[in-house]
C-alpha cells in the first residue's frame, strides 16, 4: 500500500510533519475511491434524498424512513465485488454481512434481503463458476443467520466475463425510540470493540476495491478478501438487540471497509470529536500482529460502541452471554484521533481531517452516444423461443429456491414475482421490495437506460398495488479516469435521479463502486436501484393468470427495440424507447387497478418484452387466447419499455376508465384453463403448452444441476 504523492503532500501540510507508517496506511485507505468518493461524490448531489417520511438520509450506516410514528425502517445497499471475483463464496457472503451490519448500527433488526447479481455470458465456464460460487455464498450466510432474501436480480452480459458485480441491499425494522445513529455524542464515553477476534484477513481491502483487477487477482488478491462466520455474526444480531433495548449504547459503526481504523475514525468524526485508542487492548486471534495490521484488517462480525462508562460491564455481561469477544479499547475525546501501540504514538491525526479531507476528482468525460436503427428479419417462432429461453428472461428459481426466503414468517409475495411484499404487522401494512437494473439498458443509453430502471422497479411495487417509499442505489462503474467510462457513469447518475425526481422517490442512501475493469475491458454503467413501497394490504395481485379473466395490455406503444433480449439473441441494433412523459400519473392508476376487486393478477413488462410476460403468466392450471392483429411482431412483443403492464379483469370497463387519458389499454383476449399460450401476431400463430414453456424457461436449472 502507499498514498500517492499529491495526497502525501496534503497530508504533510496538515500535520506538520511526515506520516508514520500507519497513518500512512490508514490514510491510503479511507481516501481511497471505494471509502471517500472521490470521482463521484461531485454527481451524488444530483439525487433528492428528503421527504416527509425520511428520518436518516444519506451519510450514516443506512438510512432511515417512518412508515408511522413509532415504526422506522432502514435501507442500505453495498457492494462486494472485487472480492467476489477473487473468491466468489467469501465475496459474497461477507457482503451480506457488512449490509446486515449497517442494519444492526442504526438499532434494527435484519428483515429482508435482496440480491443484484451480474455476470459475463452463460455461456461461459467461468461465469457459472462465480455464480454458483456467489449464490451459494449469499444462501449459506443469509440462511444461517435468519434473514430472508426475497428479492433481486440476476443478468448476464459479456462485459463482466473479467468482472461480475455482487449487490446487496438490506431492510432493517425497528421501533423509532430504539433509534441510534453512527454520531459519537459525548467526550468521556468509552469506546468497545464487540464480536469476532480480530486476524489479519482483508488487509487493504478498502484500497484492493479501489483498483482494476488484474490477471492474476484471483491468486495475488485473495488476502485482500474477508472471511465470515455467519453463525457469529446471528449472536451479535441477537446481541445487538440486546443492546439496543436495555439503552445501553450510544452509538455504533459497524467494521467494514478499513476495519477498526475506518470505523472508530469514521464514527467520531461525524460527531465531530477525536479518539484514544489503545490497539494492544482489542481482541486478536493470531499472535504478534503489529499496530497496522490491528487497525486496517477487515476480519467480519464485528461492531464498535461508544458507551457511557458506568455502562461498560453490562455491555460485557451480554457480550459473554452471547459468547462474543468484548475489548474496551479507548474513549471518546474533544481531540484528535489517537491510537497507540506498545507504548507509542502510531496515529494522531484530526479526525474530521482523515474522514472528510479527501479532495474530490476532476476528472474529463465524454457524452455516450445511441446505437444506430439495424434490426435483424428474424423468425417470430425463433426469436420468442430465443428470448424466453435466455438466461437473462428464463426463470431464476434455481438462484431463489436456494434462499430461506420465509424465515421470520413476513413474507407475504414471494420471490419470482415482480416485487417481494412483507407483512409489517406493527404498523398493519405491506411493505413491497424491488432490486435490480438491466445493463443492456444502460449501455445502449445510460441515461435513458438509468431512467428505465428506476422507472422499472417503480412500476414492480405498483403492479403489487404498491406506492414507493424510498430507495438506496449502489452506482457500479468502470474506471473513472477513462473519460467514456466516466461520460457514462455520470449519465447514469443523471438518468437515476432525474426520474426518481419525477416519481418522488427520495434517494435516502447508497454505494458507489468503481474501478469495475479488468484486461476484458470495463463493465457496463450499473446503476442498481433497491426500492421500498408500501400497501395497505399484506397480499397483492399474483404475477400468475386465474384463467378466469380478461387480459389487456397497458401502455404505449413502441416502435424501438434498443437494449432489449431480442437483439442480443437475434442481432442489430437500435435506439432506446423513449419513455413515458407522465409515468407518475401512469404509475398511479396501475396501483388503484392492482388494488380493484374486479383484477386477477397484474404482470409488469420489462425484460423480454411483452413474450415474456405472457410466458411467465401462463401455468398449468391457466392459459390464454392472445391475439395481436397485424401488429408488427418484433416491435409488439419484444421491446422492452418499462412502465407497461399485463392486467387479468372480470372488469375491463373499469381499467379502460381506470387509465383513461393516461395510457392505451387494448384487449389481448382470454385467459382459460387450457395451460396453453396461443398467441397470434401478424398472420403468425404460436401455440406452447405451459410445461413447454417451463422447459424453455428452465435453462439455469439444466444447465446448473
Amino acid at each position: 500500500m502507499s498514498l500517492d504523492d499529491s495526497d502525501r503532500e496534503l497530508v504533510v501540510a496538515e500535520l506538520g510533519r511526515d506520516p508514520t507508517s500507519a497513518e500512512e496506511a490508514l490514510f491510503e485507505n479511507l481516501w481511497s475511491e471505494h471509502c471517500a468518493y472521490r470521482s463521484s461524490r461531485p454527481l451524488l448531489s444530483a439525487f433528492e434524498s428528503e421527504s416527509d417520511d425520511v428520518v436518516i438520509g444519506p451519510g450514516d450506516d443506512a438510512a432511515v424512513v417512518a412508515l408511522d410514528d413509532s415504526t422506522y425502517i432502514t435501507m442500505g445497499i453495498e457492494s462486494h465485488n472485487h472480492p467476489s471475483y477473487v473468491d466468489p463464496y467469501d465475496g459474497a457472503a461477507t457482503g451480506v454481512g457488512g449490509i446486515v451490519r449497517d442494519t444492526l448500527s442504526m438499532g434494527a433488526y435484519p428483515i429482508a434481503l435482496a440480491d443484484s447479481l451480474y455476470f459475463g455470458g452463460f455461456d461461459r465456464e467461468h461465469s457459472r463458476y462465480l455464480l454458483e460460487g456467489v449464490v451459494e455464498g449469499i444462501a449459506d450466510y443469509g440462511n444461517s443467520i435468519g434473514v430472508p432474501t426475497v428479492t433481486g436480480s440476476t443478468q448476464f452480459h459479456p462485459d463482466y466475463e473479467g468482472n461480475p458485480l455482487v449487490n446487496v441491499a438490506c431492510v432493517g425494522l425497528l421501533p423509532a425510540e430504539r433509534l441510534i445513529t453512527a454520531e459519537a455524542q459525548t467526550p468521556g464515553n468509552k469506546l468497545l470493540l464487540v464480536g469476532n477476534s480480530t486476524g489479519r484477513d482483508g488487509l487493504g481491502g478498502a484500497s484492493f476495491a479501489s483498483e482494476d483487477l488484474a490477471e492474476d487477482a484471483e491468486t495475488e488478491d485473495r488476502p485482500a478478501v474477508q472471511v465470515g462466520d455467519p453463525y457469529t455474526e446471528k449472536l451479535l444480531i441477537e446481541a445487538n438487540e440486546e443492546l439496543v433495548d436495555g439503552a445501553l449504547v450510544e452509538s455504533a459503526r459497524d467494521l467494514g471497509a478499513a476495519g477498526l481504523g475506518g470505523a472508530s475514525s469514521e464514527l467520531v468524526a461525524k460527531g465531530g470529536l477525536g479518539a484514544d485508542i489503545d490497539l494492544e487492548r482489542v481482541h486478536q486471534r493470531e499472535p504478534n500482529m503489529n499496530a497496522l495490521e490491528i487497525l486496517l484488517a477487515e476480519s467480519q462480525e464485528r461492531m464498535v460502541y461508544e458507551v457511557r462508562p458506568e455502562n461498560v460491564d453490562a455491555v460485557a455481561e451480554v457480550a459473554e452471554k452471547y459468547d462474543l469477544g468484548c475489548s474496551v479499547i479507548g474513549d471518546v475525546t474533544d481531540g484528535n484521533y489517537v491510537c497507540e501501540f506498545e507504548g507509542e504514538t502510531v496515529v494522531d491525526v484530526p479526525a474530521e481531517f482523515i474522514g472528510d479531507g479527501a479532495p474530490m476528482n476532476d476528472l474529463p468525460s465524454e457524452e455516450p452516444t445511441q446505437p444506430d436503427r439495424d434490426l435483424p428479419d428474424a423468425d417470430v417462432r425463433e426469436a420468442f423461443e430465443a428470448v424466453v429461453g435466455s438466461p437473462n428472461c428464463a426463470s431464476k428459481r434455481w438462484v431463489y429456491r436456494q434462499y430461506d426466503h420465509e424465515v421470520q414468517t413476513r413474507t407475504s409475495v414471494l420471490p419470482g414475482d415482480d416485487s417481494a411484499v412483507l407483512a409489517i404487522r406493527r404498523a398493519e401494512l405491506g411493505l413491497a421490495f424491488s432490486s435490480g437494473a438491466n445493463p443492456s439498458w444502460t449501455t445502449t443509453a445510460p441515461y435513458d437506460g438509468a431512467r428505465a430502471v428506476a422507472l422499472e422497479n417503480a412500476t414492480n411495487l405498483a403492479a403489487k398495488g404498491a406506492t414507493p417509499l424510498a430507495a438506496v442505489d449502489c452506482l457500479n462503474g468502470g474506471n473513472p479516469e477513462k473519460p467514456d467510462v466516466y461520460g457514462g457513469f455520470k449519465r447514469i447518475v443523471d438518468g437515476l435521479a432525474d426520474m426518481c425526481s419525477a416519481l418522488d422517490v427520495p434517494v435516502v442512501g447508497g454505494n458507489v463502486s468503481l474501478y469495475n475493469d479488468s484486461p476484458s475491458g470495463p463493465i457496463p454503467p450499473t446503476p442498481t436501484l433497491a426500492m421500498t413501497g408500501t400497501t395497505a394490504e399484506y397480499d397483492a395481485p399474483p404475477a400468475e393468470l386465474s384463467g378466469e379473466g380478461t387480459l389487456l395490455f397497458v401502455g404505449e406503444p413502441t416502435a424501438d427495440l434498443g437494449g432489449s433480449e431480442y437483439l442480443a439473441q437475434m442481432g442489430g441494433s437500435d435506439r432506446f424507447p423513449e419513455l413515458p412523459g407522465n409515468a407518475p400519473e401512469l404509475l398511479s392508476r396501475l396501483r388503484e387497478v392492482a388494488t380493484a376487486d374486479g383484477t386477477l393478477a397484474v404482470h409488469d413488462v420489462s425484460d423480454g418484452g411483452l413474450a415474456v410476460t405472457l410466458a411467465e403468466m401462463v401455468s398449468d392450471d391457466a392459459g390464454a387466447s392472445v391475439s395481436l392483429g397485424d401488429a408488427d411482431a418484433a416491435e409488439t412483443l419484444f421491446s422492452e419499455l418499462p412502465g407497461r403492464a399485463v392486467v387479468e379483469t372480470t372488469d375491463p370497463d373499469a381499467v379502460f376508465d381506470a387509465f383513461d387519458g393516461v395510457a392505451p389499454v387494448t384487449e389481448l383476449g382470454e385467459a382459460n384453463d387450457s395451460g396453453t399460450l396461443q398467441l397470434e401476431v401478424d398472420g403468425e400463430g404460436l401455440r406452447y403448452a405451459a410445461s413447454e414453456i417451463a422447459a424453455l424457461r428452465d435453462v439455469l436449472v439444466r444447465e446448473l444441476e
